[in-house]
């Protein structure tokens, strides 16, 4: 899998937050190079699954869109009255 980078300023928004995170639930702070390497290394090794499951959430909301166009068309068929069948 590739690795998942952010954007310069992506992450810097990232860092903040887990500076504020340390300093408001933990009253502990955080400098911003710690913040950083805490952040690359969620990235690394829990990125994947966020990426995956944000994955099979897009799947599953795709399939849900693609059982609602299929039942809008079944619903615009029209009868084939000279064949006595749906066309």
């Amino acid at each position: 899998m590739k690795k998942i980078e952010f954007s310069k300023e992506a992450k810097a928004m990232i860092v903040a937050s887990i500076r504020r995170y340390f300093e408001a639930e933990l009253d502990q702070p955080i400098g911003v190079l710690p913040a950083e390497f805490l952040l690359d290394f969620f990235a690394d090794e829990i990125g994947a699954h966020y990426y995956n499951q944000g994955l099979r959430d897009a799947h599953a909301a795709l399939l849900r869109k693609m059982e609602d166009l299929a039942e809008d068309i079944y619903l615009l068929e029209r009868d084939d009255k000279s064949k006595g069948t749906a066309a």
